[in-house]
């Protein structure tokens, strides 16, 4: 009985412990919904449709460097514009590589939280054209469009 006792007890604590961390999660969740909300999302087949139509758009990898290994957004047939810059050094660089505040502006990362808000803070910055891709590099790779790393281009395709 005592035993169980202390088990419980000590089961309470983690939980206790843990709270603080859950709450951290969901408070960081809460911003980067808002963001999407405000900034407004794109999805990877409305970016393939504005490449099919060759509109013009500027893609914005807000990625950390070590993280564009992974490769970069690619149109097989669109020469795709992209700017990168971190999330971090966005609002010291942007105005410097872009300097028309009415150009479409899609931002991305790699599950597209950070991207959302790069995008919102786009929107604050007078970019009024600023959105970001739903889901990201990943998403847009789930789609099956190409993606181009060091070892050239590439497409995920469905397991058999």
């Amino acid at each position: 009985m005592k035993k169980e006792i202390i088990a419980i007890v000590g089961s309470i604590g983690l939980l206790f412990a843990a709270l603080p961390l859950i709450g951290e999660e969901n408070a960081k969740m809460v911003l980067i919904n808002e963001a999407k909300k405000e900034a407004g999302e794109i999805t990877p087949a409305e970016l393939k449709g504005i490449f099919e139509d060759e509109k013009s758009v500027v893609i914005l990898d807000v990625r950390e460097e070590e993280q564009r290994a992974e490769g970069f957004l690619h149109d097989d047939f669109v020469a795709v514009k992209t700017i990168s810059i971190t999330r971090g050094n966005l609002e010291w660089e942007i105005l410097e590589k872009v300097s028309d505040k009415d150009a479409l502006l899609v931002t991305y990362c790699r599950n597209g939280g950070r991207g959302a808000l790069a995008a919102q803070t786009l929107k604050k910055m007078g970019y009024k054209n600023a959105k970001n891709l739903k889901g990201g590099l990943q998403d847009w790779a789930k789609a099956g469009y190409s993606v181009k790393t060091g070892l050239g281009v590439t497409k995920l395709t469905a397991a058999e």
